[in-house]
Parts: structure tokens; sequence; C-alpha cells
């Protein structure tokens, strides 16, 4: 078999803010990521299933099935999979330092990475004030968000058909918000002061959906983002260098370099995996992220270490 027909295997994977169980999950996405990377380490940082939204009202479709399914059977056949429970899925908090299933629940984690830097592994609930003092609020202002959510999954509809790539409205309007924009820098320093004071050299977190890597002081302050909005996964590699992947802009690009005029949304689990591991021995996918595949803020597709 020949490199370029190999599935991209990273050394640790950490993916968050899933919601299965929501209407807005990608599930399609997120099992097309799985299908086609594989890892050492896997880790759930959080809001995996959305029990907020399963105790309002049942969904639950056989993609989000398939999701827990298919990291069930990663675990199974020997990586190592660990979950630290989020806000959402607090349920699962009732059994931290247990095993299930062959996944480890934490409350948080430690992760030292091949090049031996230390990273504190936490959701980040406990540093969003209107979480932790005022409950009543955060219910109200998810289901203000899963109207935007809702409007987001029309919107794609449209562009589905259209011929265009996934787009998520809710972050962008998000991003656009001078209050959401301060909530979200208010959050990052407070959780890298945590890991300062854990002295340790870095922080992955979920819980905001911003996909970001960037240091804070002397912190690398790491979150993988969501697969609500932005699906995005953060990765180290065999050496330890870390990666955000925004896998939906990927999966586009891939598409669309491979075949020309076809709906890149149309259906999942494509050989993504391949088609990303053909641009980067060729060289191709430098030129094609830097030219057409910015995100809608200018942030491109890989952020490196």
């Amino acid at each position: 078999m020949t490199a370029m027909m190999l599935k991209p295997h990273y050394r640790t994977v950490w993916i968050s803010d899933v919601h299965l169980g929501t209407r807005g999950c990608q599930a399609d996405l997120l099992l097309d990521f799985l299908n086609e990377v594989t890892a050492d380490t896997y880790y759930l940082v959080g809001d995996i299933i959305d029990g907020w939204r399963l105790k309002k009202s049942w969904y639950w479709p056989e993609s989000h099935h398939a999701v827990i399914t298919t990291i069930m059977d990663k675990a199974k056949n020997g990586a190592k999979v660990i979950f630290v429970p989020g806000n959402h899925d607090e349920f699962a908090r009732e059994f931290v330092d247990m095993t299930f299933g062959h996944i480890d629940v934490k409350m948080n984690d430690i992760h030292e990475t091949a090049d031996g830097k230390k990273l504190l592994i936490i959701h980040g609930d406990e540093f969003d004030g209107v979480v932790k003092y005022a409950k009543w609020l955060a219910y109200l202002g998810d289901t203000a968000y899963n109207l935007a959510i809702a409007l987001n999954r029309y919107y794609n509809g449209i562009r589905r058909k259209l011929g265009y790539g996934y787009w998520s409205l809710s972050a962008y309007l998000k991003n656009r918000v001078k209050n959401a924009v301060q909530f979200v820098c208010n959050f990052e320093t407070a959780v890298a002061h945590e890991a300062a004071k854990r002295k340790v050299d870095g922080v992955v977190c979920g819980h905001i959906h911003h996909a970001e890597k960037r240091m804070i002081g002397d912190v690398l302050y790491c979150n993988d983002g969501d697969w609500v909005e932005s699906c995005t996964a953060l990765v180290e590699d065999k050496n330890g260098k870390l990666e955000l992947l925004y896998w939906a802009e990927m999966r586009q690009m891939a598409m669309t370099h491979s075949q020309p005029g076809r709906d890149a949304a149309s259906s999942p689990s494509l050989g993504l995996g391949k088609l990303m591991s053909l641009f980067r021995i060729t060289g191709e996918s430098t030129g094609a992220a830097s030219q057409s595949s910015k995100k809608g803020n200018g942030t491109p597709i890989g952020k490196t270490a």
C-alpha cells in the first residue's frame, strides 16, 4: 500500500462538545473524521452527550448511536479513550475514576506530549460564571443557542442545494457580538491562569465552542472547538506537535479537489483521510489552504505549534 493510501494516524486526538441528542450535532461529519483518522489516545473533553436537551425531548438518530459505537469499538480494539464529562453530560461525573466499556472517566487529566510538555485536560465549565453561579441563565442561553443552531441547519440545507459546503451562521454571529467576544477572552485567560497555577505547560479544554491554539503568557492554551459549529479536533503527532483540524473545511477542500462540481456535504465517509494524505505528500494542501481554504474570519485550516 502506498503512503497516500494510509489513513492519518496521530498520537492523540481531542474532541469535545459533540452534543449528541441535539439536531444541531454534526454527527455525520464526526463519523467521517473518526473513520478516516486513527490515534493511540482519544480524549472526549466533555459535552459529548447533551443530557440537558435529552431531558426536554428525546432525539437519537442512527448517526448519533453510530458515533458512540465507533468510539467504543476504538477503545475495545486497543486505543486509549478518556472521557472528561462536561456540564451537558454532568450525569457522568457520578462515575469519575471508573471504567465503562474500556473508556476511563476522569474529572480532569494531565497528558504528557511526545516532546515532554504537560497539558491539563479539562472541559472548562467551572470557569464559566453563568454555568457556575446562575444555572437558570445557562439553561435560558442554551434555549436561545439551540434556536440559532436550528436556523443554521436550515441555512446550510439551502447552501447544500446550491452546491456550497458547510458554514456556521451561529459561529459567525457569535464572533461578531462584542459581549460574546469578551466572554471568550475572559474564559481563555481564566483557564490559562488555572494551568499556570498547576505548573503545567498548557491546557486543552472545550465548552465555549471556539477552537483556538495560542500562547497566553507562558501557557499554551488549546480549545478543541466543537462538532456543532466549527467541526474541529485537536491532534498531536508522533513528535508532539499540536494542530487544529477544521474537518468541514478539509472535507470541502478534498472533495472539490478530487471531484470538481460535486457537493462535498452530500455524503459522509468519503476517504478524506486518504485525500488529505495526498495533499500532505504532494504539498498541494499548503497552497490550497493559503489561497482558497480560509475560514470566514481569516483563520487557516490547520494551526500548528
